[in-house]
């Protein structure tokens, strides 16, 4: 079975002293904010795929329809020989694209690209089963620091899927576009998946569902932080927020502190205080309108050449070139 070794561009030192970094300057700021790439330890995965089987929360259930329905048309359009997916953890839904570039005759390579190499190796490990003579190559990394690092290959697509790029604010997209432009050459794609505005009791409900599975994701990160930090968070302590701001066209995810409280966090030697009511931003999930993804990507010097949606505009896949 073709599949490469793990190649490692992000070492778990390096990842558990940037959480260090983050956290600290993420929890001496007013008013206090979370990165959301610490959700993700095993238990935070198995909730999120949780969450993503709940009938509130529509956009994976959405996006898989969308690339169900096109991913035929996606790549003949596309033409790629490698499938780069960024953020690409089990890889589930990108199944249909491999099959649909593997149809086409065009598919030579499949890039994981991750920060978790046990989710990794698992998942190429599967792939490889799937699609016997397909080159695999997982690769552990950060899609913010790494892309630069990563092997080219002529006819590369570029998939960053589920509406991950929602988790940025604008400035950090504009980096991160600016980033993925820099890796894409002539003949290359980029697959975008993106969360589109609708009505808020709608985004709200997928946020905030009724079986308390986002609650116990969101409240997750403090077990991560008291595991790998030694903080003493009392998760009983903190209530799950969703909230939507229309001014930013975004939904903020926060936990809000029950009491007063002081939580110490032992690796980091730094004691912090919580006020009865005070809120913590944990994540945020922008939602796009064409129009703004578009002036974002010719910022950065790339061109929407396809759109595709559900037939309630719920969702969208887009397919962008460099220019």
């Amino acid at each position: 079975m073709p599949t490469s070794d793990l190649a490692v561009h992000l070492d778990p030192g390096a990842l558990a002293r940037q959480m260090a970094v983050d956290v600290r300057a993420g929890l001496t700021s007013t008013p206090k904010v979370l990165p959301p790439k610490y959700f993700y330890d095993g238990r935070g995965s198995d909730l999120f795929d949780q969450i993503t089987r709940l009938p509130e929360y529509y956009p994976s259930r959405t996006e898989a329809a969308i690339l169900n329905t096109y991913a035929d048309e996606i790549a003949q359009l596309s033409a790629a020989t490698t499938l780069l997916e960024l953020g690409s953890g089990t890889s589930e839904k990108t199944r249909r694209l491999l099959r649909a570039l593997a149809q086409a005759g065009t598919l030579e390579r499949f890039v994981l690209f991750d920060v978790d190499p046990v989710v990794l190796e698992e998942a190429s490990a599967t792939i490889g089963r799937e699609f016997p003579g397909l080159d695999v190559h997982p690769e552990v990394g950060d899609f913010e620091k790494h892309l630069g690092e990563l092997p080219r290959h002529a006819g590369t697509m570029i998939a960053f899927l589920g509406s991950t790029i929602g988790n940025m604010d604008p400035a950090q997209r504009a980096s991160f576009l600016a980033g993925v432009r820099g890796v894409l050459a002539p003949g290359d794609t980029f697959l975008v998946g993106l969360d589109l505005v609708k009505g808020t009791e709608r985004l709200l409900a997928a946020y905030d569902d009724a079986q308390g599975v986002t609650a116990a994701f969101n409240k997750n990160v403090l077990a991560v932080m008291n595991s790998s930090l030694g903080a003493n968070f009392d998760l009983a302590g903190f209530d799950h927020v969703a909230r939507w701001n229309p001014e930013r066209e975004w939904v903020e995810m926060r936990l809000r502190s029950l009491r007063d409280q002081k939580v110490w966090f032992t690796d980091l030697d730094l004691e912090v205080a919580f006020a009865a009511g005070e809120e913590m931003r944990t994540e945020i999930s922008s939602k796009f309108r064409r129009e703004t993804i578009s002036a974002e990507l010719d910022a950065a010097r790339l061109a929407v050449a396809h759109w595709w949606t559900d037939p309630d505009e719920d969702f969208a896949v887009l397919l962008a070139t460099p220019r």
